[in-house]
């Protein structure tokens, strides 16, 4: 248990610049195992450029990012997939003519050799994959080898989060989840959010919606002109606060 202590995630005093224009300006914040930590701000605030310096998309000007206490530096998203680091984004990358199995493992398909000729496909693998993995999140469709194309919104993110989850994800960066859904469909995201905690996985959770960030984060981290404004323990804070952090009140 002596690992508990250590953060799955420590960004330290990171910098992304763009020319002369300073995105992300010495920000530094950690993710413990089993924490849900929110990012606000405003749009230009610098929350998107601060996960994908994270993830591998950018290049940090300056700074370090520890994972599991060793440094890192990811030249793709595919490196930081590798490590253990998913972004799931809003607009959820799942391919609509797959099943769950198809998409937990897009790129990676598992084959088996049949009679010794070419490989193929191991669907059996894909869809006990696909029924274990969405048991472990609760979640039950009726159809498991269906289309996605067939699932609503808040299925869908589950089967990101599936993915995610199955690839064995330490950390997940979670962009705008509950953004155009509807309520008992956002109430689902959250209660997934809730099972990937319990699991000792950490959460970076980016959302406009406050009631959202209080129904499910541990701290809040608020970000204003790529530079930290300030961060509170759910706990301990009111959205008036939060919204006052975020527009420099």
């Amino acid at each position: 248990m002596s690992n508990s202590a250590q953060p799955i995630l420590e960004v330290r005093n990171l910098s992304k610049h763009f020319g002369a224009v300073r995105a992300l300006n010495d920000f530094s914040m950690t993710i413990a195992p089993g924490e849900v930590v929110a990012l606000a701000g405003d749009n230009g605030a610098g929350k998107t450029t601060l996960i994908k310096a994270i993830s591998g998309v950018y290049k940090p000007t300056s700074g370090e990012v520890r994972l599991e206490g060793k440094p890192v530096s990811f030249s793709t998203p595919q490196e930081a997939r590798d490590s253990g680091i998913e972004t799931i984004y809003q607009d959820l990358a799942l391919a609509d003519n797959l099943s769950i199995g198809g998409n937990i493992f897009l790129g990676r398909e598992p084959m088996t050799k049949k009679f010794g000729f070419l490989p193929v496909l191991d669907r059996k693998k894909m869809s006990e994959a696909a029924r274990d993995t969405m048991a472990l999140l609760d979640f039950h469709v009726s159809r498991m080898d269906a289309p996605v194309s067939n699932f609503s919104g808040g299925q869908r993110q589950a089967v990101a989060i599936g993915r995610a989850v199955y690839w064995n994800a330490r950390l997940l960066i979670m962009d705008e989840p509950t953004a155009a859904l509807g309520v008992p469909e956002q109430r689902k995201v959250i209660s997934l959010i809730h099972q990937l905690k319990a699991q000792g996985r950490g959460v970076i959770f980016i959302s406009h919606n406050l009631q959202d960030i209080f129904a499910v984060s541990d701290r809040i981290v608020v970000l204003r002109r790529g530079v930290l404004a300030g961060e509170r323990r759910i706990a301990d804070t009111t959205h008036d606060e939060v919204v006052k952090l975020m527009v420099g009140g």
